[in-house]
Parts: structure tokens; sequence; C-alpha cells
């Protein structure tokens, strides 16, 4: 499906993409680049990891440049509209869709990257593309892309899924599970390294404090810390 032939370019209004993580950031970033006004809807607290590339941060800051492209928040959709345009995308916290009936996008795209579809339907605007797997092209989206690493990245499915998820991070220099790691405890996020420092294998990147006093969160393996979630997230259990 062309999406300039099927809604046409002039007359589209700016188009409406769920979620600001990296992946999202990376699709935001080449349709603004190509004309087209932008509208990101986000929760109230993103959790993207490779925080420097995702125009989620925008929550937290207000404003978020990534690659030399500046995506501003704005706080009402009325101000979402009046402020979009190409090369200015804006955020909007919107995690229930509550906007759309003002924004009424004819192109909606869910780069959430959730792995299951949370409340994006066909009918919410004229062309309604997924990115991902947990989404049926013709069922829940008009199309859907694959983002899962290989030979079929990018590619547009206009019927079936994307492929599934394996829960398992693709391998960097012969690493797959072991560059991510997970909270050990619930608290509060105490950083002791920032994205891009070099860390060692055991090496504390953060701190935990809770019920259960301050537990280290340790690097499993020596390289560059590529994302961390932000100081003083509140971690769950």
């Amino acid at each position: 499906m062309d999406m300039k032939k099927s809604v046409g370019r002039r007359e589209l209004r700016p188009i409406v993409v769920r979620g600001g993580g990296d992946l999202a950031t990376g699709t935001i970033f080449m349709l603004s680049r190509a004309g087209f006004p932008v509208i990101i809807l986000e929760c109230a607290r993103p959790t993207a990891i490779r925080r420097e590339a995702a125009f989620c941060e925008a929550v937290y800051w207000g404003e978020k440049s990534v690659e030399g492209l500046s995506c501003v928040r704005v706080d009402s959709p009325g101000e979402a509209l009046a402020s979009a345009g190409p090369d200015r995308p804006v955020l909007l916290v919107d995690e229930d869709l509550s906007s759309l009936s003002v924004l009424r996008p004819q192109v909606l795209v869910d780069a959430i990257i959730a792995k299951r579809n949370l409340g994006t339907r066909m009918d919410l605007a004229e062309l309604v593309i997924a990115l991902g797997p947990g989404f049926t092209a013709g069922v829940d989206a008009h199309a859907v892309i694959e983002t899962m690493r290989g030979h079929k990245l990018g590619r547009v499915i206009y019927e079936g899924c994307a492929e599934p998820n394996t829960g398992v991070p693709g391998l960097i220099a012969g690493y797959g599970k072991e560059r991510v790691i997970h909270a050990p405890a619930e608290g509060i996020l105490q950083n002791r390294k920032q994205i891009a420092d070099l860390v060692s294998a055991g090496e504390v990147i953060a701190v935990i404090c809770g019920s259960a006093g301050e537990v280290p969160v340790c690097s499993s393996i020596a390289g560059v810390l590529r994302g961390i979630l932000p100081d003083g997230f509140a971690v769950p259990n």
C-alpha cells in the first residue's frame, strides 16, 4: 500500500506514532525527514533503555534531540496539532488514546514494541501500521513491519504476523542474553555509570535502594554501556 496515494500527502494530517522508544524514534526520524508532521503518544513513565536515541525522554525533560532532530513535549491535543510540522515532531502523554478524537489521524503507527497489542485497532485511522510481533495484518492493522534481526528485517506484511518474540536478545560479539541485566530488587535506581561508559565484568553500574538496603547491579560482561534506565527511576520487583 502506498501511503502517499492512499491518504493524499498534501491533505495529510499529522501522523500519530504510539511510542517514542529507540525503534519508534527511528521511524519518527525518517517520517519527519521525509516531510511528514508527527505526533508521538507516550505513557507517563516511559522505560526506554537506550535513552539517548529515544524521543520518549521528552516526557521527563520537555525536549529531546536525536541526530539533530528535536522533539518537544506538548500538553494537549490542540497544542499538538498546532505545533507539529515537518521536522518538528511533538510528544503528548496519552497512553489510552483519548486524544484521537481530536487528532483524527489518517495514519497511525504502533511502534511501542510491547510484543503484544495494547489497544491498536484498524478502525483508529485510514491506515494503521504496527511494528513487530503481537499484531496480525488484516485484523489489528492494515500492515505489520518485521522487526526481527535477519534478512526479513523491515519487511512489510499484509497478511499474517511478524516473527514471534523469542525473549532472547540478538547476538552482538557473541553475547546474547548476557547483554541484558534485570533488576535484582525493588526500589529506587541510583546509577553509578552512564550510557557510553566502559565497564568491566562484575563492575557495579547501579544500586537499587529499597527495603533490602543498597542492592548492587553489576555488569555481566565487559564492554560499553549501551542503555540504562534513568537515575531515580522506581524499579518494580
